[in-house]
């Protein structure tokens, strides 16, 4: 049976940071990304849980903090009505950065046709680069009547579960199509540092968080062929040119899959043609297609019972 791993993300001196990475080797886990900054570090890891204390107990040694991060693993849209100054800045950047200090990556979208109530629409192709990430969060405004009225047809055509945030209260069945609202996160001109809008984004966190285990909880009734953790390495020794991609998560895992941040028509190939242990190759368990973003590669495994001989 595979080991159960739990998501962690290790904050501290670059200083000996590679022990961690040593041990976390050792063990059997996956480091999903790592963020130097000057004499800092940011990892964010898969460990066995039967092995966590091992590394809890380094990290104390080396004077680092190890934290739960349960997005770790998860790629959400930040959804605004558009880009313009009275609803992206502020609210929708906080939103962004929380979730990230969860563990998530994180992509802000701004619709196209969202300056007005009547005319709030979204297109075909934003709706396809939304659908492509686990979750949702679209962020709205202060006004009760345009988050249940008006900006729910902002839904349409969306497939994955949706996180609606807004200033007032309000009960999440008063908003057709959303999976989840939270309130206390409407528009301000200014960053969300007060207790109150903390306490907001805290809530928003949980209930993400909520979402993305159910998610888990769905696929581990009908396991992916390949873990994503495991694709991960795999990509990176058998296509060695993504270590060369200066992107930010040049490799972004989903819960099914992943975005791999490479030309989809120079190197499909190679990843459909990456080659597991048990002789099957990638191509045989997961569909790779062409992304919205930019002209990346998404990759999305197949479940075990969608495949054979693997």
């Amino acid at each position: 049976m595979a080991a159960v791993l739990e998501p962690y993300i290790y904050e501290g001196g670059i200083h000996k940071h590679s022990l961690i990475l040593e041990l976390l080797e050792d063990l059997g886990g996956y480091l999903v990304q790592k963020t130097p900054a000057s004499t800092e570090v940011t990892l964010v890891m898969l460990i066995p849980k039967k092995d966590v204390h091992l590394v809890e107990d380094l990290c104390k040694k080396l004077l680092g903090k190890l934290t739960s991060a349960p997005l770790t693993g998860t790629e959400v849209a930040v959804v605004s009505p558009t880009l313009a100054s009275h609803h992206l800045p502020h609210s929708a950047c906080d939103i962004a950065e929380y979730l990230r200090r969860g563990g998530a990556n994180t992509n802000m979208i701004g619709l196209a046709r969202g300056m007005g109530r009547r005319v709030a629409l979204s297109a075909d192709y934003e709706r396809r680069l939304i659908n492509e990430h686990d979750v949702a969060v679209f962020s709205f405004g202060t006004f009760k009547d345009c988050i249940i009225n008006k900006k729910p047809k902002l839904f349409e055509g969306i497939e994955i579960p949706i996180v609606v945030t807004g200033g007032p209260n309000i009960r999440t069945e008063e908003i057709s199509g959303a999976d989840i609202y939270v309130g206390g996160i409407g528009r301000i001109a200014h960053r969300m540092r007060k207790g109150s809008e903390l306490d907001a984004m805290d809530v928003l966190n949980e209930k993400v968080g909520e979402i993305v285990n159910l998610k888990r909880e769905n696929i581990a009734k009908d396991p992916l062929a390949v873990l994503p953790a495991r694709l991960m390495k795999e990509v990176q020794e058998q296509v060695p040119d993504i270590l060369n991609v200066l992107t930010p998560a040049p490799i972004t895992l989903q819960l099914d899959g992943m975005r791999i941040k490479l030309p989809y028509d120079r190197y499909h190939e190679a990843v459909g043609n990456i080659e597991f242990d048990e002789g099957f190759l990638l191509s045989d368990a997961a569909n790779i297609l062409p992304s919205k973003m930019k002209d990346y590669i998404l990759v999305k495994i197949k479940r075990r019972s969608e495949v054979v001989n693997i």
